[in-house]
């Protein structure tokens, strides 16, 4: 059973991890989201590329029975079938993935869609189609996605400020450049190795979440 029955709350956004496989080794998966939820994360995205269909699908349960422990939303990246299955409580996809309306009509109603954004019109159009949520960039270079088109801190702020829905800063926010995105308009960040290829992620999530604090109340002054 998901954790969400009024879909998402926009406090949920601030601190938004997203998994990355690829600095699993001293520590599992399920013990590096462990500790990004006892660090503060708001809120986690299980993204997976290479795993077969039933290990990502046992993966997503015994994550999302984590992620609710902590009462944090669990957010699977792309693959609708596997949140439904394993109790996640929604999806988020890229624009190249299935349509927000098509995935809306499919699911019920407290299942949270987020959406990727790069434009004005790409947010309004995945407002429109039903979408809880938007992740807007890459703000800075990201390392995940090399080819991820840039926006400016002031296209950042258009968009955001274009929609209804809350929307989260990604693309290769780290705890050296997160000040510079004041005034972004945002609700929250979403990072991926800031987070997981930290040396310590429980302590590198608590100190990334209060800047992001910080600097979201400096921005609505």
């Amino acid at each position: 059973m998901s954790l969400n029955t009024t879909r998402l709350q926009k406090e949920q956004l601030l601190l938004y991890a997203v998994t990355d496989r690829a600095w699993v080794g001293k520590q599992t998966l399920f013990e590096q989201v462990e500790d990004a939820l006892k660090g503060g994360a708001t809120i986690i995205q299980l993204r997976e590329k290479g795993l077969d269909e039933n290990t990502f699908l046992q993966e997503a349960k015994q994550l999302a029975a984590l992620c609710h422990s902590y009462h944090v939303p669990l957010i699977i990246n792309d693959n609708v079938q596997i949140a439904l299955e394993s109790g996640a409580d929604g999806v988020h996809v890229g624009i190249e993935d299935a349509p927000v309306a098509q995935i809306r009509q499919q699911t019920p109603p407290s299942f949270i869609i987020g959406a990727t954004a790069k434009t004005v019109a790409q947010a309004q159009a995945a407002e429109r189609a039903g979408a809880d949520y938007l992740g807007v960039g890459a703000v800075f270079p990201s390392p995940t996605k090399q080819a991820a088109i840039r926006i400016t801190n002031d296209q950042l702020k258009e968009i955001c400020s274009s929609v209804n829905i809350p929307a989260v800063a990604i693309g290769g926010i780290s705890l050296s450049n997160v000040e510079e995105l004041a005034g972004g308009g945002m609700d929250g960040i979403a990072v991926v190795s800031a987070i997981f290829a930290a040396e310590h992620i429980e302590e590198a999530t608590k100190e990334l979440k209060d800047k992001t604090i910080a600097l979201l109340a400096a921005s609505t002054k």
